[in-house]
Parts: structure tokens; C-alpha cells; sequence
């Protein structure tokens, strides 16, 4: 894990020191189009542009001020050597803390991932394991075909679809069309804003998971065929076991290994990731949103800070997923082989 988060580390760092127009750049550019007189603010320091443009001093201390006066490799390790206490600095577009900026996202994205985990998980499964069952019949067509029909459609060609029938486009106003909740939500008692909130992710949820529906859908289904046409199924069947008894006290603890299995990293990458199209059609400010507008905004200390901890998520899922093959399969282990 920790070389590969170094590699990861590393290699975004060194495209950040090639791509053409970095931070001070595009601060000089936008002082350039604010006319004359435009003042920037960094630390304690303020830098005013004179009607001829920038001299080479108040660059120089431009550049000092954004950590651009080091070289590469001494602002790399000083970088990581800040990160490995997770102080990610602050950020250059909007003037506060990266973790501050993080945890003012997260509950539009943890939202977001968590509905979309619930209902993929809780319909999928049940989905998967009734199409397994009556593989071949009507119902297994017909679920199948709408399901991979919902799965070419882009999340964000639904969310738009969503908004123009049930947000007050040319058809019915049921759902609101932006934010997480009202405006008046804090005045509201709690069980309406409960309410409100529901309310207000219908349509994102819908758009954000209904792509998912048939990957693991899909992935259930196969995963049970799989088990279901194996010895030990036929041999159960032929001691008299009922179907449900089969499916459920046999097939199930085998042919469920890899939907659990993959469960740790779904999970945490549904909960800290965003989706930059869904926010931005459902007016949401979440984590995509802002990786989005960092990048925009050669906002490193963001773009490396939050590549940084999610990453490190991203490990911990597979080392978890890893774990998870010992712990729900007693075939498997990591002892030497002889």
C-alpha cells in the first residue's frame, strides 16, 4: 500500500509541475482581466498590478507566497511530509482549510452514496438471485431487458429526463429542482425535515444509482448460475432438499463470496466519491463538484490533498475486500505455500 500511494503521489505531482498555466499564472491572468488596480491577498501579504503588469520582485513574491520559490523535489517531500499528519494546507481559490473544505462537501456526496448503496445492494441481490432461479423464463427476459436498457442510458441523460417530467418542466412540478433541502429547513420540525431531505434526493438518487442496477444485478445472477450448476447442487437436490432449502442453505454461502467480497470497496468509494454531472444538474455542492472546480482552478492543494486521502480509502477498501475473501471463504488463506 504505501508504495503504491507514493507512485500515485509522485506521478500526479510531476504532471502538476508540467501542465501549462499553474496557479500563479492564472492569478496573473486574472489580475490582468480585473483592469487597474486589482489587489490579491496571500498570508499577510498583498500584491497590486500597476497599469504595465507585474515586475519581476512582486513575482518573485508572488511565487513565494504560493511555495513556488523551492524547488520541486523539496516542496514534494515537504508536501508529503505535512500529508502524512493529514495537514493538507489551505486552499488558493477559496481561502480556507482543504479538510474544512472536504467536510463542508461530504454530506452531499455521503448522501448520494449512501442512498445509491442501500438501494443497489437491497434490490440487486433479491433481483439477481430471482432471475438465477428462473433463469431463461419471462420474467428473467423481460427484468433483463429493462434492466441493460436502464444501464446504456447516462445518469445524467436521466437526471435530465427526471427534472423535465417530475421537476416542473414541461410536465409535472412534484419534485424540487436544486439543493439538498429547503430553504426553511431549519425552522421545520424534525420529522418534516426528514421529510425534506427525502424529498429532495428522489430524483438525484434515482439518476445516480439506476446504472448500477444492472452491474450487480447481473453480477448476482451469474454468480448464483454459476453455483447452481455444480455437483454438490445436484447431489443436494437428489436427496430430496426443497428448492428454497438448496438455494438458500447451499448455493447462497457460496455463490454470495464475490458480491461481499466486493461490498468494502463499493461501499467506501459510494460514500467519499462525487459525481460531477448529477451535482451539477440537481444544483448540488458536493465532492465532484469541487475536484471539478479545483482543477478548473489550478487549485492543487485541493486536487493533491483529497487524491491523497482517497486514495488511502481506496487502499484500505482492497486490503478490506481482500480480508473479506478469508473471513467469508474457509478455503482461502494467506499461509505460505509449500
Amino acid at each position: 500500500m504505501i508504495p503504491t500511494l507514493l507512485g500515485v503521489m509522485v506521478i500526479t505531482f510531476t504532471v502538476t509541475q508540467f501542465v501549462p498555466g499553474g496557479p500563479v499564472e492564472k492569478l496573473i491572468a486574472d489580475m490582468e482581466g480585473a483592469g487597474k488596480g486589482a489587489e490579491v491577498s496571500g498570508g499577510s501579504s498583498s500584491i497590486y498590478r500597476a497599469a504595465s503588469g507585474l515586475d519581476s520582485e512582486r513575482l518573485a513574491k508572488l511565487r513565494e507566497i504560493y511555495g513556488f520559490d523551492k524547488p520541486p523535489v523539496q516542496r514534494f517531500f515537504t508536501m508529503m511530509g505535512n500529508y502524512l499528519v493529514f495537514n493538507f494546507g489551505s486552499s488558493y481559490y477559496y481561502q480556507q482549510t482543504v479538510v474544512d473544505l472536504i467536510l463542508s462537501k461530504m454530506p452531499v456526496s455521503m448522501s448520494l452514496g449512501f442512498w445509491s448503496f442501500i438501494i443497489v445492494y437491497g434490490f440487486c441481490v433479491p433481483l439477481g438471485i430471482m432471475k438465477a432461479m428462473r433463469h431463461g423464463s419471462t420474467f428473467d427476459v423481460f427484468s433483463s431487458t429493462v434492466i441493460l436498457v436502464g444501464y446504456a442510458i447516462p445518469g445524467f441523460v436521466l437526471g435530465i429526463a427526471l427534472l423535465v417530467f417530475f421537476g416542473g418542466g414541461s410536465f409535472w412540478n412534484i419534485f424540487p429542482l436544486r439543493g439538498l433541502v429547503s430553504d426553511n429547513w431549519s425552522e421545520l420540525a424534525w420529522g418534516a425535515k426528514i421529510l425534506d431531505y427525502m424529498w429532495h434526493m428522489v430524483l438525484p438518487i434515482t439518476a445516480s444509482a439506476f446504472g448500477s442496477l444492472a452491474v450487480m444485478t447481473m453480477l448476482t445472477k451469474n454468480s448464483f448460475l454459476e453455483e447452481i450448476g455444480k455437483q454438490y447442487v445436484l447431489t443436494a437436490r437428489a436427496k430430496g432438499l426443497s428448492e428454497n432449502k438448496v438455494m438458500y442453505k447451499h448455493v447462497f454461502r457460496n455463490a454470495i463470496i464475490p458480491i461481499i467480497t466486493g461490498f468494502p470497496g463499493y461501499f467506501l468509494a459510494a460514500f467519499f466519491t462525487g459525481s460531477l454531472l448529477i451535482e451539477t444538474i440537481f444544483s448540488l455542492d458536493g465532492m465532484g463538484l469541487l475536484a471539478y472546480q479545483s482543477v478548473l482552478n489550478r487549485d492543487y492543494p485541493i486536487v493533491l490533498g483529497t487524491l491523497y486521502f482517497f486514495t488511502i480509502l481506496g487502499l484500505v477498501a482492497r486490503l478490506l475486500s481482500d480480508l473479506s475473501y478469508v473471513l467469508v471463504d474457509p478455503r482461502i488463506g494467506f499461509d505460505a505455500i509449500e
